[in-house]
């Protein structure tokens, strides 16, 4: 239903492009979504695509619950093993819990140093209340209190062959940028899969994983997924 007004948006000159433009990105929103939890409810070894899908989310945390989008991506990076993300992330979830407990918190206020030269929003709205339980909170706090002392952790973003943040669609400053991944919104460097629609791209392992699991786990939601990317994209080429 979604895809279908999308579609009607675009054909409608009176619409402004602005407005067409947040709708898509809402759509984006939620086919990441969608995937993640098609994913995780296909009881198959897809980890790293939940993670990473987690990890595309956070591009759009201006328009998220930001606490929540961190805490999340965070603590799926931290269970899967990619520890230098799950500390950045984290801290940040905990720099925005601060600020949404202060009164007079602003999220303009935090350090955004962890995240120059990333597509990753700077300034985010802050939600009116925690998404997290004290509990949960409590337990990211004594864990990056316990990887604050690791001398080893490498505590910034990981950089890929380009020299920039791993998950960065755009990098600012540098001029290079890459299309993202429909299945897990990463960004695909080189030796992807090309789609009918111009721009749409995946990453061969991720698209051949969602195929096998989609074969495999024979679920409603990841056939639905499937069929999502291909309407929204074509068919490989």
């Amino acid at each position: 239903m979604l895809f279908d007004l999308g579609q009607n948006l675009q054909q409608t000159q009176e619409i402004q492009r602005e407005v067409v433009q947040i709708f898509e990105r809402m759509l984006l929103v939620a086919h990441y979504y969608a995937t993640r939890s098609a994913l995780a409810s296909s009881q198959q070894e897809v980890a790293e695509l939940t993670t990473k899908l987690s990890v595309s989310l956070l591009r759009h945390s201006d328009i998220l619950p930001a606490d929540k989008v961190f805490y999340e991506a965070g603590m799926q990076c931290r269970e899967l093993g990619w520890q230098s993300m799950a500390f950045v992330f984290l801290n940040r979830y905990l720099d925005l819990i601060e600020a949404i407990e202060d009164p007079e918190g602003s999220a303009d206020t935090l350090d955004g140093t962890d995240f120059q030269g990333t597509d990753i929003p700077m300034e985010v709205p802050l939600p009116e209340e925690p998404y997290t339980t004290h509990e949960e909170h409590e337990a990211v706090r004594e864990w990056i209190l316990m990887v604050s002392m690791d001398q080893k952790l490498d505590q910034s973003l990981p950089k890929d062959e380009r020299g920039v943040y791993v998950a960065a669609l755009e990098a600012p400053g540098t001029g290079l940028s890459a299309l993202p991944c429909v299945v897990t919104g990463y960004p695909v460097l080189r030796g992807g899969v090309e789609f009918e629609k111009p721009s749409c791209v995946a990453n061969r392992e991720d698209w051949n994983k969602l195929q096998y699991v989609a074969k495999i786990a024979r679920t409603t939601e990841c056939a639905d997924v499937k069929e999502f990317i291909l309407r929204w994209s074509g068919h490989p080429r």
